[in-house]
């Protein structure tokens, strides 16, 4: 279902799928200067109030960038969308929020696709990549209290308050910080969780992301940010990926002027770390980021289900590199399913190798067991 968007650009490519070889000039970059055929880049994305303020956000900067393009969103229902009576730990498929706009992207229905960073594996199907990772929102966790509870934090609630949340992450970090309290699955889109809290009293409070409260505007309904001390975040979380077909290089270097290279080598050092502990949704991975004086210090645990096993560790190295020549023959390489052409590419191999020995500094010490076991406990129940 496609929604207009806005004035028209002159391009030398007459149809979408021409390109996508990367030879010739990128017309995408000349604002309309190479002809008077006018162009139109679709932009797929999730039809959730949410997804469709990330998916604005991210066209706005577009826009901006080529004031002569055209931009139509195309929205559609994805499989994590319809299944809403399941927890996501259960469903048992990966990509959940992806797979259509995936589908739409291969198909060229449309050009590139907006997402939540967090909802992408960290592997790609073929012929994908992610071109684009826009400047991070707070990653934290936030809590939102039912209106009775106004004022509280998690620690002064009730015993045997019920929080809902639909990660296991968070549950599996907050039962072991807040005993006193109860878990229990919650699903659906912002304004559908929200509404189970307000109008009933089945639940104290809900857990939720700050990026996603604060986009919508609804920062006031934040009653506890919980740092790191109390929960570390989810691999991506904060943070917008525009995924676009790999060899088409003309949506791909227009699209990589939206790379912010804090959060892109942030990124890659958590999705690293995920991918090499094989985690997922199913399991109780979590990170914590940052990117300081040149130095990215990644903090990365796991947790069985309860929490009361886990392993937790924090390693370091230095980003600071030089860009490489932009015309050398590593301009296309991914790191975790990102290419980055704008950020130099050993600093990106050293944020990648830092997810992958913290991971394997976990691994050594006998987390494969912990997820093994809270793998089986998930698919048990």
């Amino acid at each position: 279902m496609a929604e207009p968007g806005v004035a028209a650009v002159g391009l030398g490519r007459a149809e979408s799928g021409g390109g996508a070889d990367g030879a010739g000039a990128d017309p995408l970059l000349s604002q309309g200067e190479n002809g008077t055929d006018s162009r139109t880049i679709r932009v797929g994305t999730r039809r959730s109030q949410l997804a469709r303020i990330q998916t604005d956000s991210v066209v706005m900067m577009l826009r901006e960038l080529y004031p002569d393009l055209c931009f139509e969103i195309v929205a559609m229902s994805t499989t994590g969308d319809k299944i809403l009576d399941t927890a996501l730990s259960k469903i048992g498929e990966k990509s959940l929020f992806t797979k259509e706009l995936e589908s739409a992207l291969e198909r060229n229905e449309v050009d590139l696709v907006v997402h939540s960073l967090k909802d992408l594996p960290t592997s790609l199907p073929p012929g994908f990549t992610i071109g684009a990772i826009c400047k991070r929102e707070n990653p934290l966790d936030a809590v939102v209290f039912h209106p009775k509870n106004c004022g509280k934090t998690l620690s002064l609630l009730p015993e045997k308050s019920v929080i809902g949340t639909s990660s296991l992450r968070r549950a599996a970090q907050l039962k072991k910080k807040f005993p006193h309290l109860e878990f229990r699955d919650i699903r659906g889109n912002l304004n559908t969780r929200l509404k189970k809290l307000d109008e009933n009293e089945d639940f104290s409070a809900i857990i939720l992301a700050a990026a996603g409260l604060k986009r919508m505007g609804w920062e006031n309904r934040i009653g506890q940010l919980l740092g790191p001390e109390d929960c570390l975040y989810a691999v991506g979380q904060g943070a917008l990926a525009v995924e676009v077909r790999a060899k088409d290089q003309e949506i791909l270097n227009m699209v990589s002027a939206l790379h912010d290279a804090d959060t892109v080598l942030c990124c890659i050092a958590e999705r690293a770390f995920m991918k090499r502990l094989e985690g997922g949704c199913s399991v109780p991975v979590a990170v914590n980021t940052l990117l300081k004086d040149d130095q990215l210090y990644l903090t990365g645990a796991v947790y069985s289900l309860d929490g009361s096993d886990s392993l937790k560790e924090t390693m370091q190295t230095g980003v600071s590199y030089p860009h490489e020549n932009e015309d050398g023959p590593n301009d296309d390489v991914q790191h975790v399913g990102i290419t980055a052409k704008n950020v130099p590419g050993q600093a990106q191999e050293a944020a990648e190798n830092l997810g992958v020995e913290l991971a394997s500094l976990l691994l050594s010490k006998g987390a494969k067991h912990i997820l093994s076991v809270a793998r089986q406990l998930n698919d048990a129940h």
